[in-house]
């Protein structure tokens, strides 16, 4: 499979039939929760789970997403959605691309960019990310190659 970073965290996808909107194919909104799935998956993978986001008072929230959809996913497709962090300024923002693939003839069917921000979970404001954060998420920084959106 060619992923757009060697980097990857990669999870399973199984698009079932609660998936499939109206016009036979997977609904747009369904590829928004598959991201959030990823990226939380991720998250946990680096050792920063629920529990740590309530001790620590702050969490990571989506501020902006940018999707291609550059092909269709179909009930009983298998797929693989890849995640990597590109851009984090270490204070308030950390920027993750996505790339989800369907192995069985290799093609690329979504490329996005999610741009979070880190909040004060007790008052939802825009907050300074704490150390943990920093190092979490910082030990899975990669360099970005560019990407034809």
């Amino acid at each position: 499979m060619i992923w757009d970073q060697a980097d990857s965290f990669v999870i399973d996808i199984d698009v079932q039939s609660e998936h499939i909107d109206e016009l036979g194919h997977a609904n747009n909104a369904v590829y928004v929760t598959w991201l959030e799935t990823c990226a939380w998956q991720h998250s946990q993978h680096l050792g920063l789970g629920l529990g740590d986001y309530r001790r620590l008072d702050r969490a990571m929230a989506v501020l902006r997403h940018e999707i291609d959809y550059l092909a269709a996913a179909y009930q009983g497709d298998q797929l693989q959605l890849g995640t990597w962090i590109v851009d984090s300024d270490q204070r308030l923002k950390m920027k993750r691309d996505f790339q989800l693939i369907r192995p069985a003839d290799g093609v690329t069917l979504l490329r996005a960019q999610t741009t979070f921000v880190c909040i004060q979970l007790s008052t939802g404001k825009p907050k300074r990310m704490p150390g943990e954060f920093v190092e979490g998420y910082g030990k899975a920084l990669v360099q970005p190659y560019p990407l034809e959106l």
